[in-house]
């Protein structure tokens, strides 16, 4: 029988129930779930087993693949608030080398709404070439759009992170994990990095590979023991099966193995070198209370901080682009760095903004019910945009804040 770590105030129990409810009917494996209220927690919970028996609990950390999208974007909104960036001029006015092969011309905007076309590099990586932050932002800078920049919108699943960071570094001198620490981090007494030290370690949980169909797995399931592997089958690498859904060279199998096909094993995100560096479109490691309360803190004050004025978070929130994405075959709204309340991205309701990440964690505010929200696991489960198990909390969530 599982049991929930933490509290639930009055009025929210209903969340606890389904909390508890998604482990008997949902596969969950160990999560977390945290909830604020008006700038104040209201749920804040744990349960559940990691994959070698420990209790999944209140110190345990877990790593949140895209849902480090909303901390970048946070932290480019803060420069901007703060007059340091601008959004509205070319990319090459704070990074120079950035306008090859018709890149000069790019706003910072198309960075952060996936319009610039660097869905991919156009030269091969090793995993060790990815791991190092100059090499990655050079082969982007040399790299040529794979479509004309502007023309169209694609999901920069990976390249975000590199895109949107280098901007971040050469503003304020930082990297992005440093000025995320500072700025964010220690403001507010996060558990959550990008970049996760090595002290930090013991405390994340491993993944659980998420199930396929057909009896199709993730590349090295049965290699990777340390995974957790419960989701059986495999064969295919995840590339090769992209590549016979979709047919070679397919925009979402570039995407999502970028850079120039580094990350195409996804068993490398359990290994700790990919914790400890910078990758911060995919690699941010926390906990849902902290990412409850970064978007929390967008929207109100918290402990005395807010990180976003309404002036900056009315900007952030104005959508980008629409119609099908490029990369996701779907139509995804996009602000400037945060999905938005969509039907196939689904936070609470209009004007609720985040992004969830694969798998199932995810990270939304909704400033009209004044709620921060985070949410992750360790058992993934097969989705761009949640699952049942986030979508049965969002609900809870939503009829418990409407009877407050």
């Amino acid at each position: 029988m599982i049991e929930a770590i933490g509290f639930v105030e009055p009025g929210f129990e209903e969340v606890r129930e389904v909390f508890l409810g998604n482990f008997e009917k949902h596969d969950e494996v160990g999560a977390s779930v945290c909830v604020y209220l008006n700038g104040r927690p209201v749920v804040d919970l744990t349960g559940g087993t990691t994959t070698d028996g420990r209790p999944y609990d209140e110190n345990s950390l877990q790593l949140v693949f895209s849902t480090t999208k909303g901390m970048t974007a946070v932290c480019a909104h803060m420069l901007a608030q703060a007059g340091d960036l601008d959004f509205d001029v070319p990319v090459i006015e704070y990074w120079p080398e950035f306008g090859d092969y018709g890149k000069g011309n790019i706003p910072v905007s198309w960075l952060l709404s996936h319009r610039s076309g660097l869905v991919d590099t156009s030269m091969s990586l090793t995993l060790d070439e990815a791991l190092d932050w100059d090499t990655v932002t050079a082969a982007l800078a040399a790299s040529k759009p794979l479509w004309e920049p502007g023309t169209q919108h694609g999901y920069h699943a990976i390249t975000y992170g590199w895109l949107v960071g280098e901007i971040i570094r050469r503003v304020s001198g930082m990297g992005i994990g440093e000025y995320f620490q500072t700025h964010i981090a220690d403001r507010l007494g996060l558990d959550f990095w990008v970049g996760l030290p090595k002290e930090q370690h013991h405390r994340v949980a491993r993944l659980i590979p998420m199930g396929l169909p057909g009896g199709m797995g993730l590349p090295d399931q049965q290699r990777d023991t340390t995974a957790g592997d419960s989701a059986g089958g495999g064969g295919k690498s995840f590339t090769e099966m992209l590549d016979s859904f979709l047919g070679p060279g397919n925009l979402l199998g570039r995407a999502l193995t970028a850079p120039g096909g580094a990350l195409g094993d996804q068993g490398v995100w359990n290994e700790p070198r990919i914790w400890s560096a910078a990758i911060p479109s995919a690699n941010g490691i926390g906990n849902a209370r902290s990412i409850a309360r970064v978007y929390s803190a967008c929207i109100d004050e918290v402990d005395g901080q807010r990180l976003l004025n309404p002036d900056t978070l009315d900007r952030a929130l104005v959508q980008q682009v629409s119609g099908p994405d490029s990369v996701l075959m779907m139509p995804i709204p996009f602000g400037l760095g945060f999905m938005l309340h969509s039907e196939f991205s689904g936070f609470s309701t209009d004007g609720s903004f985040g992004h969830y990440g694969a798998g199932g964690s995810l990270g939304f505010a909704d400033p009209g019910l004044g709620i921060g929200f985070g949410y992750v696991m360790n058992k993934m489960q097969l989705s761009l945009a949640g699952d049942k198990r986030t979508g049965s909390l969002i609900a809870a969530v939503k009829r418990s804040a409407a009877r407050i």
